[in-house]
């Protein structure tokens, strides 16, 4: 499946252990930073790193200050191979890692650089506020003048930058590194599902690139069956994740979701979501500009306008949290009474354009990340509208004066079809104000299936379609080192 063995699950993240692996081998202390949404994958990454080095891992719980201390005592007393260490009763977090360090087995017989992981660092700043006070006294104090590397990890993005990265942080300037996991890339899905490239991307449009939420789909089970089993289901995991998510993440929950739900029932405008949501404007304002630094939202313009450009879109970037508002929370009674099979057959023949939407999201990262157009330099990228005129993808290429427009489409389009989108998308090339004295104009469309591909082709269209994102997936995997065959 990867270079490691199938069974760990452990696919990509060779970039973030790159990272890792040079920060462990500098001649310097070193104290990164590690964080991302939840199940996001980080504490396997962390796991995978410390397989190879010395040291320990500690979690952090949220049970308080004096529970957490003895619990990492506990951890490093078995590193350190002493049964004492872990009896002792440490007043601090600075008397611990005094005593730690102090240890005659703290470096063992290797002299190598250790590794003191905390992950959850965020629950210990939850239980109290000082904790980054203490760390930094911790790092000044001891660790920066050892052969150390700290990792602190959390799930809360906003505690992180905020508590642990933010400028006004006391750990703030202390780091030698950081690295926020994200999701993983679409062509990595394969490595989980032995699914048709249509369907893997409908999975994409519903867990998104989230390895612990990928690894809850059985390959042996069809797509459907797993999104019943696994989300419409009482009791099943990702039932309630997103309200676990979003709970542990923001204080003000209740309001996040009204506003995440008014994203998803099409209130993309900000006047729009506060009539949906009854919400003062500052208040929401505030709100989705939070969800905006989280990146779990995005806030958009169209893709010429000019910085000040008021009338802005909001929409919703995150897979999971997109299904759950379209298809799980508005069902949740349904689903409570045991109905999520009568939920699954409603819904089913509403999905297409559900997927379509989501097919426009996933068209977008694959462009940005040069799967198609690669040989455009992109400057600028993004929806474009005006009135009643919209462009799925618009990319200016400032170097060669070259616009792009694309369309994407979720479905099998014949040749008279695919003329037809893109005689309409030259016509509405005419409203999109940009250099337009001097440009080259380069139509675009990607979809489920196109006809008659390599004649538009050698009339100098792009066009793509499922097939073309196989191939292009296939060959992404080999170069780095996987098979890129489906599992």
């Amino acid at each position: 499946m990867s270079q490691l063995n199938a069974g760990e699950n452990f696919v990509d993240r060779n970039d973030e252990l790159e990272f890792l692996n040079r920060h462990y081998n500098s001649e310097n202390p070193e104290f990164v930073i590690i964080y991302g949404r939840r199940r996001v994958g980080k504490t396997t990454l962390i796991f995978r790193f410390l397989q190879d080095n010395p040291g320990f891992y500690f979690m952090a719980s949220e049970e308080g200050r004096e529970s957490n201390i003895r619990d990492f005592a506990s951890v490093a007393g078995d590193y350190l191979n002493d049964p004492d260490f872990k009896r002792i009763n440490y007043p601090g977090w600075e008397s611990l890692f005094k005593s730690l360090l102090n240890h005659r087995n703290f470096y063992n017989s290797s002299g190598r650089k250790v590794v003191i992981i905390i992950d959850e660092f965020s629950y210990l700043i939850s239980k109290d506020s000082g904790v980054p006070s203490t760390f930094q006294k911790i790092w000044d104090l001891l660790l920066k003048n050892e052969n150390v590397m700290l990792i602190v990890s959390g799930s809360s993005v906003s505690t992180m930058e905020t508590e642990v990265l933010g400028y006004k942080s006391p750990l703030y300037g202390r780091r030698t590194g950081q690295w926020q996991v994200e999701p993983l890339f679409y062509p990595y899905i394969r490595e989980f599902l032995p699914y048709s490239e249509e369907e893997l991307v409908m999975v994409w449009s519903v867990v998104g690139g989230v390895p612990a939420y990928l690894q809850l789909f059985n390959s042996k089970a069809e797509f459907f069956d797993n999104v019943l089993q696994q989300m419409i289901n009482k009791g099943s995991y990702l039932y309630l994740e997103a309200e676990i998510l979003l709970r542990y993440e923001f204080r003000e929950a209740g309001n996040y979701i009204s506003i995440l739900r008014a994203l998803s029932s099409g209130y993309t405008t900000l006047s729009s979501i506060c009539q949906a949501t009854g919400l003062d404007k500052s208040m929401v304002s505030k709100y989705l500009s939070v969800l905006t630094n989280l990146h779990i939202i995005l806030d958009e313009a169209p893709v010429t306008a000019h910085a000040g450009f008021r009338k802005r879109h909001y929409r919703i970037l995150d897979p999971y949290l997109n299904f759950w508002f379209a298809v799980i929370y508005p069902h949740r009674m349904e689903i409570e009474t045991k109905k999520g099979s009568e939920v699954l057959m409603s819904v089913k023949n509403q999905m297409s354009s559900y997927f379509g939407k989501m097919f426009e999201n996933l068209c977008m990262d694959l462009v940005r990340c040069g799967f198609f157009f690669d040989d455009f330099s992109f400057s600028r990228l993004g929806r474009w509208w005006f009135k009643e005129n919209e462009i799925d993808i618009a990319g200016l290429d400032e170097k060669s004066d070259t616009l792009l427009l694309c369309e994407c489409k979720w479905m099998s389009l014949s040749e008279r079809q695919a003329r037809g989108i893109l005689k309409a998308l030259k016509e509405k090339s005419s409203h999109v104000k940009w250099r337009n004295d001097k440009r080259t104009e380069v139509y675009g469309l990607i979809a489920k299936e196109i006809s008659g591909k390599k004649k538009l082709r050698g009339e100098g269209y792009s066009v793509f379609d499922l097939e073309d994102l196989r191939e292009e997936s296939e060959r992404f995997l080999k170069e780095r080192g996987f098979s890129g065959k489906r599992v």
